[in-house]
């Protein structure tokens, strides 16, 4: 276990005015506190704050953020407060270790919508300090490289909450070296066998290429020092872990990778990178393709270096990284090598440290979704989506350059420019020619998009761009599209409950009665009524209490065939249609069926030409003619000797109708069944039966079976239906 001296010497070798009296207050408090716990490994429980602290000296970091590593476990797991924290440290570490505690209450290995809300909370309390981040990420490195210690089902579950969250957030912040070892860890104790044998073949070509590997750093060094470019040259290998995850990615053998090895040149200046890149391709040939300049346009998470692969000594494939020793720093610590993480708790620092670094930009953005009220589930969906993704870089007509996740598309463009240009996005231009608006994003597109006011992105497109910005703005256009929707339904409904009780109605009226609705503003009132979460008489009587109304629920109707309608005229009647030959000379037109064999449609809905069919032959009955999309299909899933293939033939000339079911869910108002009946004659159909289901004083839902010409008609009278005032929802039902 670190000594008392050893924490001091530790911070002083990079930070000549530590403050040692804070220092050593800090440590003999916790280990008083602390007392005689122990950990899982049977070791005195202080060691781990002191671990903790010690892997963020390796860091460089302040002295408050060391001390509150040394702390960071006394609220939480021993009588100590937080007012005793801040009297004998102060307020500003009283603040980091409070953060921390909250984020030790957090339970991640948890069920998804549970891990999404922590995880909120996480990235919540990060916000106010960024260095809260810093102590829980060296916390969690701790607690990987003791985690043999841990029960193996809980070492699991702590293992992948690692490589899901942490090692990802650790990569978005710039703190590679970290990220490269709790993934390796992870690695290890999920999938041992791969990393064992991954392992095992790294050390064998270690061995195997020693002498390669020493001979291309002597002769690069010897060929910039030539130039004039003082540089230096050290040879690396791939991780397990980053092997295993190219082979899953590429779905290849190990035996196929060819860029196992790379080379890392450190230079004095930026300058020196690129006459340093020359030298390079001068030198071997550089295959095509394998070329990025992360120095011009940085990664999110502050990276910046060349990277660039040559055809090396023996033909062998070389990964070089080129960048200045700076560069490196920020490679290796992250936001952690930014002297202004220490001012980030104030507005200012946030404001500078932003404007300093990608990645802290990158987790105010992130925090930005929590604004707008998606799920946890869906927050935790997005901010994955952000942490796992590589880059592209693309730019904007006027030369603004936007980073964005490989397999972007141009919506995901848009919404990168902001929410407005995403939402009203119709078309886009890429490199100046029309695209696809989905279409994949390269390196250095140059993208216009084409915007319409007034647009609604497609539901779709959800699912098709890979930013979880995009996606969530998307959700949240078509919910406010079908808000709205339900808002101008729900303000009809409400409009006439109002004319029914013979009371007058404003806005400022309905806006008093909120409060007893137990709604926020008009268009959430009327939204509920629209999807029948609030009954039209209860607004009523929020508004006028006196008010009292006796109205019984109209009884379950159903109108037979050959019964007078509500329309004043008789019902179609259905026709049984047969083969011919058989008792009725009228014939389903369907080619595929032989000998005089009864024929009929499927109950439930019926098929009409445009659907694509099947039949289903019944011994003794006849044949069944089904849509493909029906339900009632998988009934004979394990019959495939029943199963027919028919196809329609019809004559262009024929006037015959075929079968096929809507249910309406309509405003349960006098003259809804006749206007809608009206709008459904108009396109030529025969309505041949209507049932009723009361499902709320507002809403009527009504079945109608129809006779159409082919699906282009019935697709008609659908789009026709939902566009009508009165009605909220029309689905086709088959089964």
């Amino acid at each position: 276990m670190m000594r008392q001296y050893e924490l001091v010497e530790r911070v002083r070798k990079y930070n000549p005015q530590v403050d040692e009296d804070l220092l050593n207050r800090a440590y003999v408090y916790a280990m008083k506190a602390h007392g005689q716990q122990t950990r899982a490994s049977g070791d005195p429980y202080f060691s781990h704050p002191l671990e903790v602290a010690a892997i963020l000296t390796d860091l460089k970091l302040d002295d408050a953020t060391i001390v509150a590593a040394v702390l960071h476990d006394t609220v939480e797991d021993t009588s100590s407060t937080l007012d005793e924290i801040n009297r004998l440290f102060g307020p500003q570490i009283g603040k980091l270790v409070d953060g921390l505690t909250k984020i030790e209450k957090l339970d991640l290995v948890s069920k998804k919508a549970a891990q999404g809300e922590n995880f909120r909370k996480l990235l919540l309390a990060v916000a106010e300090d960024v260095r809260v981040l810093l102590v829980k990420l060296a916390d969690r490195l701790h607690n990987m490289r003791t985690l043999h210690f841990v029960p193996p089902d809980k070492r699991a579950r702590i293992a992948q909450e690692t490589l899901d969250i942490y090692a990802p957030l650790a990569g978005r912040m710039g703190m590679q070296r970290l990220r490269e070892e709790l993934e390796g860890l992870a690695f290890r104790h999920l999938t041992p066998e791969a990393y064992q044998a991954i392992e095992a073949r790294l050390h064998d070509l270690r061995a195997k290429n020693g002498r390669i590997i020493k001979k291309i750093e002597k002769e690069l060094t010897q060929e910039f020092s030539a130039r004039g470019i003082h540089a230096a040259v050290t040879g690396r290998q791939k991780t397990p872990f980053s092997v295993w995850r190219k082979m899953e990615r590429k779905s290849i053998a190990f035996e196929q990778l060819s860029d196992i090895f790379g080379f890392r040149i450190i230079v004095d200046g930026v300058e020196d990178c690129y006459r340093a890149l020359g030298i390079v391709h001068t030198k071997w040939p550089s295959v095509p393709g394998r070329f990025k300049d992360y120095i011009s346009t940085p990664k999110q998470n502050d990276y910046r270096s060349i990277h660039t692969t040559v055809i090396g000594p023996g033909h062998q494939r070389v990964e070089l990284q080129i960048r200045t020793a700076t560069m490196h720093e920020i490679a290796r610590f992250g936001i952690a090598a930014h002297a202004l993480y220490k001012d980030s708790s104030s507005l200012e620092g946030k404001e500078e440290l932003a404007k300093e670094s990608r990645a802290f930009k990158w987790l105010q953005d992130t925090l930005e979704l929590l604004a707008h009220g998606d799920s946890p589930e869906e927050f935790l969906e997005h901010t994955r989506l952000e942490l796992f993704q590589d880059q592209v870089f693309c730019f904007t007509p006027k030369g603004g350059l936007i980073a964005l996740p490989r397999g972007a598309t141009p919506i995901d463009f848009a919404y990168a420019v902001h929410t407005r240009v995403g939402d009203s996005a119709v078309g886009a231009k890429i490199n100046g020619r029309i695209a696809p608006v989905l279409s994949q994003l390269q390196n250095g597109d140059e993208v216009e998009i084409i915007r319409a006011e007034g647009h609604v992105p497609p539901a779709a497109w959800e699912s098709l761009v890979v930013t979880g910005k995009a996606r969530a703005a998307i959700r949240r256009a078509t919910r406010e599209a079908v808000r709205t929707q339900y808002a101008g339904l729900g303000r009809q409904i409400v409009t006439r409950a109002f004319e029914r009780a013979g009371r007058p109605v404003s806005d400022e009226k309905l806006k008093a009665a909120l409060p007893r609705l137990a709604r926020a503003s008009l268009e959430d009132a009327f939204a509920a009524v629209g999807r029948g979460e609030i009954y039209s008489g209860d607004v009523v009587k929020s508004v006028y209490p006196d008010f009292s109304e006796e109205r019984k629920p109209a009884p379950q109707m159903r109108v037979e065939p050959g019964e007078p309608g509500w329309f004043g005229m008789k019902s179609n009647v259905n026709v049984v249609f047969k083969a011919p030959g058989a008792d009725q000379a009228s014939a389903i037109p369907i080619r595929g069926l032989r000998g005089d064999v009864p024929v009929r449609f499927a109950p439930e809905g019926g098929a009409v030409p445009g659907d694509r069919i099947v039949g289903i032959l019944t011994p003794g009955e006849g044949i069944t003619i089904y849509p493909i999309q029906s339900p009632a299909l998988t009934a004979f899933d394990d019959q495939p000797d029943r199963w027919l293939d028919v196809r329609w033939d019809i004559d262009p000339e024929s006037r015959e109708l075929f079968p096929a079911r809507l249910v309406v869910t309509a405003i349960n108002e006098p003259g809804t069944l006749g206007a809608l009946a009206t709008l459904i004659g108009e396109t030529g159909a025969n309505i041949d039966n209507v049932a009723f289901a009361i499902h709320s004083p507002d809403f009527r839902e009504m079945r109608f079976d129809l006779e159409v010409a082919d699906l282009k008609h019935l697709n008609d009278i659908i789009a026709r239906l939902r566009a009508s005032a009165l009605v909220s929802k029309v689905e086709r039902v088959n089964g």
